[in-house]
């Protein structure tokens, strides 16, 4: 398969992935990483409850799956420009808000404005940018850029601690929002293409990823690919929360929990630079399966209690770094690139609203079971979302376009 050369006076793909790359991890940043570092100094200097403290990221989750479905049509319709801009004037915003918050009222307040950036610059928005530019050459862009997010905690965690050791928490909300407001906001409005016109090229008959024009997925495949997303998205929201009090729960110090817990990161990333190099080999679905069954097996390992964390908190790493990429890639080999923004804002509304509510459910499983109710309960999740995949798989090689061997 090959692309077509670029419309005239659109940037070339290079500059327009490090632009998307490196907003990503300042996004991330500024959002969704942000109260792991400064909730407790923020809780301490206020007397705000704690669980507000953080809840006001659950908030903004909310809100951003409540838009997305508006995010994708928008995006489908004009191009990610204009979204992918509203999204880092929102977040610079909201951190103006946290910044200058007298009460926890404005503060929950701040952190719904941030929903709205969340909601139009994370990871489902900027795919869906990247599948109105390139269509079915968005694959390996979705890859590459998912390798970028994966360093957004990498790099923004210790950043954090820093600002809050220099200018303390509300000093660095306010350096956020000039992050926001001063780099990402021009260069998403000065590289970012004006125009709509999409790079699309026709898939050829040998593209392992092309999808069958004449068996156009139906409802039900819809159906099964939300719910195989969203349920990927309460396994690795859940755990992003309270692996090292379920680590803890189980005997382990502080500090041993925290060095564990760290692998999950370089297992993400190492999972993501693998995908990038064999994507071209092989169907999505696949990438989708050995996600789901990597998950599985991570989770299982650590309700079965196995002397192998490190390989369990590994699989578990590697699961959750690959479903990034299949969340973007998947849908596009499904469906095609004609409406694949759209279809993207529909995906992440039920992922993203789950993802709002399942840290306080677990945080209550956590109350009524204990850690190994809580992961009992999720391998039961990561087991059907296996289910799931399989079910999708069966779907996607009984389609007369389906390459039997490796292209």
């Amino acid at each position: 398969m090959t692309l077509r050369s670029p419309t005239a006076g659109v940037p070339k793909r290079g500059a327009i992935m490090t632009v998307l790359g490196l907003t990503q991890i300042m996004a991330w940043g500024s959002s969704y990483y942000l109260p792991a570092v400064i909730a407790p100094r923020v809780a301490a200097d206020t007397g705000w409850p704690l669980g507000w403290v953080v809840g006001g990221l659950s908030l903004g989750l909310l809100v951003a799956g409540l838009i997305s479905p508006r995010v994708g049509s928008s995006i489908e319709r004009r191009g990610g420009r204009r979204v992918l801009a509203l999204s880092a004037m929102a977040i610079g915003v909201g951190q103006i808000g946290l910044a200058a918050a007298p009460d926890l009222v404005a503060y929950i307040v701040a952190w719904l404005v941030i929903g709205l950036g969340m909601g139009a610059g994370l990871y489902d928005a900027a795919f869906a940018t990247l599948g109105r530019l390139y269509g079915y050459g968005a694959r390996s862009a979705i890859t590459t850029l998912t390798l970028f997010g994966g360093f957004a905690s990498t790099v923004c965690w210790p950043i954090s601690a820093f600002l809050m050791a220099e200018v303390g928490w509300r000093g660095a909300c306010l350096s956020y929002a000039a992050v926001q407001l001063l780099i990402a906001l021009p260069l998403y409005l000065f590289v970012l293409p004006r125009d709509t016109q999409e790079l699309t090229a026709k898939p050829a008959r040998t593209d392992p990823a092309a999808p069958d024009r004449e068996n156009n997925p139906k409802l039900g495949t819809m159906v099964v690919l939300a719910t195989t997303l969203t349920l990927a998205a309460v396994i690795s929201s859940t755990l992003s929360v309270h692996l090292l009090t379920i680590l803890q729960g189980n005997g382990m110090a502080l500090a041993a929990a925290v060095g564990l817990g760290a692998l999950v990161g370089p297992s993400q990333v190492g999972a993501r630079a693998v995908e990038m190099v064999v994507a071209r080999y092989h169907h999505p679905i696949w990438t989708k399966f050995a996600s789901v069954t990597f998950v599985a097996i991570g989770v299982s390992a650590l309700w079965a209690e196995l002397p192998i964390i490190p390989v369990a908190l590994a699989f578990y790493g590697a699961g959750i770094g690959l479903e990034s990429i299949a969340r973007g890639t998947l849908p596009l080999a499904l469906f095609g690139p004609s409406g694949y923004a759209k279809l993207m804002g529909r995906l992440a509304m039920p992922s993203l609203l789950a993802q709002a509510a399942a840290p306080s459910v677990g945080a209550l499983l956590l109350e009524r079971a204990g850690a190994q109710g809580m992961l009992a309960a999720l391998s039961g999740l990561a087991l059907i979302n296996v289910v799931l995949a399989c079910g999708l798989g069966w779907i996607v090689m009984r389609r007369p376009s389906f390459p039997v061997h490796a292209q």
